[in-house]
């Protein structure tokens, strides 16, 4: 999983820890920011389903359509969201038949 550490605005709070990243298992993109001062549980968290934001457009129109904004990011930061999720792209899909092989080869006897 990638993790990089972006500025996230809105409703008049900045939060300059945030996360952007992407979850191979999942399949997304996610943006985590604000987190509760108790439970560190993110205030904003989008991209927690599968395929539920398969490209970069579709989380930032997610994180303005609930009042927050990431761009533009740091330099580089989107070039190597798209690599960490191409990258991703040759792993074996963990629900298909290779996913399912290695699951019987790792159970014990």
């Amino acid at each position: 999983m990638s993790r990089y550490v972006i500025t996230v605005t809105g409703e008049s709070r900045t939060d300059p820890e945030a996360v952007i990243g992407y979850d191979p298992p999942l399949q997304t993109y996610f943006l985590q920011a604000f987190p509760h001062e108790e439970t560190d549980d993110p205030a904003l968290w989008i991209g927690t389903k599968p395929h539920e934001m398969e490209t970069l457009d579709d989380l930032h129109r997610a994180a303005l359509a609930e009042g927050y904004d990431f761009m533009p990011l740091p330099s580089g930061v989107a070039a190597k969201l798209v690599a960490d999720k191409g990258a991703a792209a040759g792993r074996p899909n963990p629900d298909g038949a290779i996913g399912e092989l290695l699951k019987r080869l790792n159970q014990p006897d």
